[in-house]
């Protein structure tokens, strides 16, 4: 799919990201999801529930609007962006699954979030994965773009994010370990899949399903408990798979997407 219609559905091509100064900020997003109840909520709503009624207990008004404008640049906070749409919808329906969820999310806007998952992957389980690691890392594909003091604080915001999702553990030293998807997480890795372009069983190798850390059957398996509790509908006969969303894109937005 062409950018412009991707950034249309809220994915982000752009090259930065607020891992630069934030991490996916998974308690911020809770309480603010909390605070503004409504899936249908305008991106203003969520703006002043942050800044004038302080919903997360920021101190002061500069805090408040920075804290805005990172969520707003990792997770959309507005449902005509079906990125946003999507994550608020497993959201309201998946306790279990907001960290993974929110990564998942943030993943699809936030380039420098995306840069270090084949970081991330190329672990196996019990490797211990040092900051400086990553460091190397995201100098190697953005070299020379970081000052020493912002590459080290950048790597430790990415490790974090890995490590609130589940595919890292450890404070002081990270060790890779393997997340633990739920129903709504491999659902919505399918949902940012499909709205990416992708069809049929290839929804189970892209980029988004590689996020769950399981393989590609395990990834159906859960899916298709997603689909038992009605929030998409699967049809998958052989190698034949198809995928709907009726609870979640109404009729003009599947007409668009096709």
């Amino acid at each position: 799919m062409e950018k412009a219609n991707l950034q249309r559905l809220g994915f982000s091509g752009e090259t930065g990201g607020a891992h630069a100064s934030r991490t996916i900020m998974v308690d911020e997003l809770g309480r603010l999801l909390d605070a503004v109840q409504d899936p249908l909520a305008e991106r203003e709503k969520y703006r002043l529930a942050i800044i004038k009624d302080n919903a997360l207990g920021k101190r002061s008004v500069k805090t408040r609007t920075l804290t805005f404008r990172h969520l707003a640049d990792l997770y959309g906070l507005d449902p005509d962006l079906l990125v946003f749409r999507g994550l608020r919808f497993f959201w309201d329906r998946d306790p279990d699954g907001h960290s993974l969820l929110a990564l998942q999310c943030a993943f699809a806007r936030d380039a420098l979030l995306r840069s270090s998952a084949p970081f991330i992957s190329s672990k196996v389980v019990g490797d211990t994965v040092p900051r400086e690691l990553m460091e190397a890392h995201i100098e190697a594909l953005f070299p020379n773009r970081f000052s020493a003091a912002t590459l080290k604080s950048t790597a430790q915001n990415l490790n974090s994010s890995w490590t609130k999702a589940g595919q890292l553990s450890g404070r002081a030293v990270k060790i890779r370990c393997k997340a633990n998807p739920t129903p709504g997480n491999a659902a919505y890795a399918v949902y940012l899949g499909y709205l990416a372009g992708l069809r049929g069983l290839s929804l189970f190798s892209s980029p988004y399903a590689k996020l769950l850390d399981c393989n590609a059957d395990r990834s159906l398996e859960l899916a298709q408990h997603a689909g038992q509790k009605g929030w998409l509908s699967i049809n998958h006969i052989g190698d034949v798979f198809e995928v709907s969303f009726p609870n979640l894109l109404p009729r003009t937005d599947r007409e668009w997407l096709q």
